[in-house]
């Protein structure tokens, strides 16, 4: 009996008409079966969102050879969807991306749909790589002007695809976020990093509707310097491919502090409750 070939679905924030997912997916499909389930419609930074207080729709539509199904809902619903209800069997591994903006440091993995749905992945115990690759500010917000070209992100991404599926995930890692610069070529050094704290300082812009009342515009500034060996290091200053393992795994330890803490707590809450309001 012929071994069934591997598995890949692939998934993405910027929905199934984005340039970056077809190139992802023609990358993935030199090394195994691959599906589309990705969002009908852009879902950036909306991070590991799930939709309860709606239905979802499914429809099957056709992106070049590759089956592909348009998912009415978030990066996560369709990494939900696809796994549980519309692939025939579980997939070996789910890629995401290619994204349309590099998603360094925790602002950006904490708030990305394109990581998201790699965590969803890799919640459900199927490994998991996010891809995103750097842009210019002219195709963060308008591609009609500015179409970034995801061809040589695409061939390596083949590459780290292509070594998951036949040696499986590195140990110590759950997803792989890797993040392109923007003029990536097949010859750009690849780096393996850390995850920095912050990209962008935040600012707050207010401004006043016809009728005088306030309404606000959340923004940032990126910052220019960055720790060394981080992620934004590597791809927003170095120009480098980076490779960042990720787990399922954010508490921290358990300090002498952290006992002290939960022991007056306990000794507070034991007290009567006229002496514990003092």
């Amino acid at each position: 009996m012929p071994e069934t070939r591997k598995l890949v679905m692939v998934t993405n924030d910027d929905s199934v008409q984005s340039n970056g997912i077809i190139e992802l997916a023609r990358a993935a499909a030199k090394y195994a079966e691959t599906v589309i389930v990705a969002p009908e419609a852009p879902q950036s930074a909306t991070a590991m969102s799930l939709t309860f207080h709606k239905p979802l729709r499914v429809n099957r539509v056709r992106k070049e050879k590759f089956e592909c199904y348009a998912v009415s809902g978030s990066p996560a619903d369709c990494v939900m969807v696809g796994i549980n209800k519309v692939l025939g069997r579980r997939p070996d591994l789910v890629v995401s991306g290619i994204n349309i903006g590099d998603n360094n440091t925790f602002q950006d993995i904490l708030a990305s749909g394109t990581v998201a749905a790699a965590l969803e992945s890799a919640i459900s115990g199927i490994p998991a790589i996010a891809f995103s690759m750097e842009v210019s500010g002219e195709s963060m917000f308008a591609l009609e002007y500015d179409q970034p070209d995801f061809s040589n992100a695409a061939v390596i991404a083949g590459e780290i695809i292509r070594d998951v599926l036949e040696h499986g995930m590195p140990e110590g890692a759950e997803i792989l976020n890797v993040n392109f610069p923007r003029k990536v070529q097949p010859s750009t050094p690849i780096k393996l990093t850390d995850v920095a704290r912050r990209k962008y300082t935040d600012k707050v812009m207010v401004r006043r509707d016809p009728r005088g009342r306030p309404y606000y515009w959340l923004f940032g500034e990126r910052l220019t310097v960055f720790p060394e060996r981080s992620d934004a290091e590597a791809v927003v200053i170095k120009k480098e491919v980076s490779i960042t393992p990720i787990v399922l795994r954010i508490s921290g330890p358990m300090s002498k502090e952290l006992s002290m803490l939960r022991e007056r707590v306990e000794q507070r809450l034991r007290k009567p409750r006229s002496r514990r309001n003092r």
